[in-house]
Formats: C-alpha cells, structure tokens, sequence
C-alpha cells in the first residue's frame, strides 16, 4: 500500500510540474539514499533501482558474510549462519544481497520519506523558476492577472508561475481586472522566504526599449540603435536612436508610416507622449531636438558647469517646458545639461525686466521665474497665477505676493 502511495506521488509530481524522468529518477534516488543512510548509518552497499516510466522500486542490501562472532558491524557484515538461513550454499567471504520492503522502514519513516519527497520536488521546481526567470531579466513577458491587490498585482505566465507587479512599477493610469492580459518587463529576480520572487516592471526604460525591438524590426536586427530613453511614465518618454546606415532614417523607420510603429507602443504605455530625437554629437543640435517640439532661437552652452541657455520665443516657452514642466526636465536628462529657457523678446517700453525688482522680490525667487521662462514683468504677468503654479515649486502666498508688485508697478 505504501508503496502505491509513493508511486502515486510520483506520477503527480511528474504530470503536474513537468519534470523530466531522469531528474525525477534523481531526486527519487537521493530521497532514499538519505532515508537510509538516517536508518542504517550509511548507504554505500545499497543498490537502489528506480522504474523511470513508473517510479516503482526496489532496494537491495549487500552484506560480506563473515564467521559467527566476528560481526563488527550489522549492517555491513552477516554472519556465516544468519547467511545460511538465507541460502545454505552461502560461504565465508560472499556477499549476501536482500531486498529490502518499505514495511522493514517503519510507518513514521515511510511518511518522512512521502514528505521529503514532496519537500525535494518543490524544492526543484523552484531553483528551476528562479533559473528560469534569472536568464529572462530585461526580457518582456505576458502572463494573467490574478489577483489585484492595493500595492501590487498577481500575474500568473502561462505555466502557472506567480509573477508580482508592484504599484510603484506600474504606469500611473494603469487599471487591471482579475483576467486582463498585461505586459511587463522582468526587472528582478530574487529568494523571499525560500520561493522565488519575480518583480515586474512597466516603469523600466527597458520595457519602453524592448517594446520598439517588438515593434521595429531595423532596432532588431541591429540597424537601428537605442543609446538612451528618459520616462516620466504614463505622461511623456523621449528615446534617443541612431542609425550606423545612412540610408536609413532612424526616426522615420521607429515612427513608422503615419506613426503606425509608435502608435501601438503608445497605446501599450497608456498615451505616454513619445519623442523620437535623432542622436548627434553636436551638443547644441542635440538639445535644439531634446526640446522638440519647442523652436529655439540660440543656445548658450557652459560646459564647465553642463548648463545650457536657451533662447526662444515668448509663444515658444511652454512647449519648451511642457506639462508640469516634463519636457525640459527629460531634455536635461537626455543631454545630461542643467537647461535653463530664456523668452527672447524686444521688450516693449513700458515692460521691466526682473532684475529691477530685486529690492522687492528676493533673488531666488527672481531666478525660479527665470527657469520658468520669465526675465521681465508682464512675461510673468501673462502666465498668471495658475501656469505658475504649475511651473514653479513657490508657495501660493508668494506668486500672488509676486503677481501683486507687479501689476502696481504697471498701475
């Protein structure tokens, strides 16, 4: 009976984790080997034989037959008349070999041995996750969502392998039900509590990377390299690409005709706002596109301190630093230069330029405004309270105090 059970157990793991029978065979083997060496101190002269097909059994003692008396260990040696009851031709010097049955183990050893089986198999399958999941890091996957949780989300791949995405990975409008299919990227791979533990991503600039590799077959194939990608997630991404051929237009060929390539990573990134930008050694180009949309009139470039003046046009100042200021700080990020954006203007005569107000408007207030893209009185005056608001990190008490000298000045 016992021995059904243990076959059974067999079978179950085989069929339901997809062990090979070499590996189960092994796994087998060892758990009786440490079974008998617990029992009998050693289990060198042992013979164990295992059906790969059914995972049926058996086990052999073999012990050195030795005159009566001499035995200086049982379960090494038997002795001459013990060897006769066996088989009467048996001689000094033979040696005895007797198959042992599972009842000879005694009932608390066999269910050790069930759960050491089990325990055993478990173990191999998740040394066999975490090796798996190991060489897949930076690699997209698609799996189930299980279970949705207030800081992380089941998802379950296509074996039934539990794979975790916590909320700060995921994009900020991201909504899932148990049951949607969702996209990630595998980003780390690490043993919690003896299991592993697969995080995912969907923030990572290598999901964004993988999904143009996905949808772009000259990035693929090596013609097209991605050098650098900046994400604010769920709002906007700027990818910098070049291209080795000059018969290949790196931009055109990742945005596709009429944006068909970009529009299904777009639509996978919930309208995240992609920038494609041509990579160039010229630094002032290179932030000149880093600013796309924005025109620029002229670029002032401080090497020593990697800042960069940028002069345009009063109507150009806020596609300059976009929504909540997202595309300057990714331009600066991309180029690696602290940017600073300067409206270029002749400034009418009744305007003011900033600076006259540093007795009633402290200094470093004067300058957040100039980030802003503000250097005179009515530039600020036009933005008005809400824009600055979301431009600048000041107080509301401050803006209107700002707003306030101001406008008395032109009163």
């Amino acid at each position: 009976m016992e021995k059904i059970n243990l076959t059974d157990t067999f079978a179950e793991f085989k069929e339901q984790k997809n062990i090979d029978r070499a590996t189960m065979v092994r796994i087998l083997e060892d758990t009786f080997r440490s079974v008998l060496v617990k029992q009998y101190g050693t289990d060198e002269n042992f013979n164990v034989i295992i059906n790969p097909n059914t995972g049926e059994f058996e086990i052999y003692r073999n012990r050195k037959v030795v005159e009566d008396g001499k035995v200086e260990n049982p379960e090494l040696q038997i002795s001459l008349s013990d060897a006769k009851k066996i088989d009467a031709d048996f001689e000094i010097g033979e040696d005895v070999t007797e198959q042992l049955e599972l009842k000879d183990f005694g009932r608390r050893t066999i269910l050790s041995l069930r759960q050491n089986l089990a325990g055993s198999f478990m173990d191999f399958e998740k040394d066999n996750i975490y090796q798996l999941y190991k060489e897949r890091i930076g690699q997209i996957v698609t799996g189930e969502v299980y279970q949705v949780w207030k800081r992380e989300v089941l998802v379950r791949d296509d074996d039934g392998n539990d794979l975790i995405l916590p909320k700060t990975e995921q994009i900020p409008s991201d909504f899932f039900r148990k049951g949607d299919t969702l996209r990630a990227v595998v980003i780390r791979v690490e043993i919690k509590n003896n299991s592993p533990l697969i995080i995912l991503s969907r923030t990572s600039p290598v999901f964004l990377e993988r999904l143009f590799e996905n949808e772009v077959p000259e990035i693929f194939d090596g013609l097209i390299t991605i050098k650098k990608i900046v994400r604010m997630p769920g709002e906007r991404a700027k990818v910098e690409v070049e291209s080795y051929d000059d018969r290949i237009d790196p931009v055109g060929a990742c945005v596709g005709m009429k944006g068909s390539r970009i529009h299904s990573i777009v639509r996978e990134l919930r309208n995240e706002n992609i920038d494609v930008i041509n990579y160039t050694t010229n630094i002032q180009l290179y932030i000149q596109r880093a600013l796309s949309p924005a025109k620029i009139n002229s670029i002032k470039i401080i090497e020593e301190t990697k800042h960069a003046e940028v002069y345009l046009n009063a109507d150009e100042v806020s596609l300059a630093i976009g929504k909540g200021g997202s595309n300057i700080k990714l331009a600066s990020k991309l180029c690696d230069y602290e940017i600073d954006v300067f409206r270029e203007s002749a400034e009418s005569e009744e305007d003011v330029n900033l600076d006259e107000f540093a007795d009633e408007i402290d200094g470093w207030i004067i300058d957040v405004l100039k980030q802003a893209g503000c250097d005179t009185a009515k530039s600020v005056l036009e933005l008005g309270f809400d824009e600055l608001n979301k431009r600048t990190d000041l107080e509301e008490e401050t803006i209107n105090e700002v707003l306030s000298i101001l406008k008395a000045e032109f009163e």
